[in-house]
């Protein structure tokens, strides 16, 4: 009696080995096993299917009807698995990790040191304070700063971002700047009204009240840029500003730290490709302190 509902489609690969190499010898030293392997596989699958595939002789092995009829269903399950091994492949390949805006910076240079050491391994930077949803899989991996949130997401520590403040050459040549702290009277490059709760937005808010905000921005990039054209004071991170020609650092002091985290799905780090990511994200935020 057929037990098809028992059926086995790993079977199907020794079913196929065996078509191929007309013994189960050949078919075992094929796939690596012993010929009984073979041959106990083959008899679960007639077992399963209610008939005989193969008729066993001195001369090896030669179809049924039925085993006949099989072997292009077979094949075109095992191209159909081929291919999702391929798409699969190509998915994890690729691993998509967001980051603040203005961090992809950061990564650059280390770029070429991790493409060799896995060189099928593409990273794909999303770069905003836009949050991601992981949970969703709008990407693998994310840093993020402050608090992680998702109590079913996994997180690493990746360090933190240290805020000081900034100025153009040319802002403070019209707006000297006399105590390193004291805004007092400077126009300001906020930050949009989202941001309000981050330290560096909180340290300006109590430290800017007797300065005018010349204008807002929820991207480190925009103030940046801002900053660079001379509109204003602005609270960057660290690692942004003291590598900008265009900008001078107004003091020594640190105002605001923020805590960053590597945010990511459990079933992510399953991947290599994803893990490899994660060791090249922390490395660098290492470095970059």
């Amino acid at each position: 009696m057929a037990r098809a509902d028992n059926l086995d489609w790993n079977d199907l690969c020794y079913f196929l080995a065996a078509v191929r190499a007309h013994s189960l010898a050949a078919a075992a030293r094929e796939l690596g096993v012993k010929h009984t392997t073979v041959g106990r596989r083959l008899t679960e699958l007639e077992r399963a299917l209610g008939g005989a595939l193969f008729f066993r002789g001195a001369d090896g092995l030669k179809l049924t009807a039925l085993g006949k009829k099989l072997v292009p269903a077979a094949e075109q399950i095992e191209r159909n698995v081929q291919s999702i091994r391929t798409q699969a492949s190509a998915h994890v390949a690729s691993v998509r990790i967001a980051v603040p805006s203005g961090f992809v910076n950061l990564f650059t240079p280390h770029l070429p040191k991790f493409r060799k050491s896995h060189p099928g391994v593409v990273l794909d930077f999303l770069s905003g304070s836009k949050k991601v949803d992981l949970l969703k899989g709008d990407a693998e991996l994310a840093l993020r700063a402050g608090a992680p949130g998702e109590d079913a997401l996994m997180t690493r520590k990746a360090g933190e971002i240290e805020w000081s403040l900034y100025a153009s050459p040319k802002y403070l040549a019209r707006n000297p700047l006399r105590n390193g702290r004291n805004l007092s009277g400077h126009q300001l490059i906020g930050f949009d009204a989202s941001l309000s709760g981050t330290p560096a937005a909180r340290w300006l808010a109590d430290n800017g009240k007797d300065a005018s905000v010349e204008i807002r921005h929820r991207e480190v990039v925009d103030m940046v840029a801002s900053a660079a054209g001379g509109l204003g004071v602005a609270i960057l991170p660290c690692a942004y500003g003291d590598n900008d020609v265009r900008l001078k650092r107004l003091t020594d002091e640190v105002m605001a730290r923020t805590p960053l985290s590597l945010v990511y799905r459990r079933d992510a780090t399953l991947a290599g490709p994803v893990r490899a990511a994660m060791n090249f994200i922390i490395e660098v935020m290492r470095a970059a302190k």
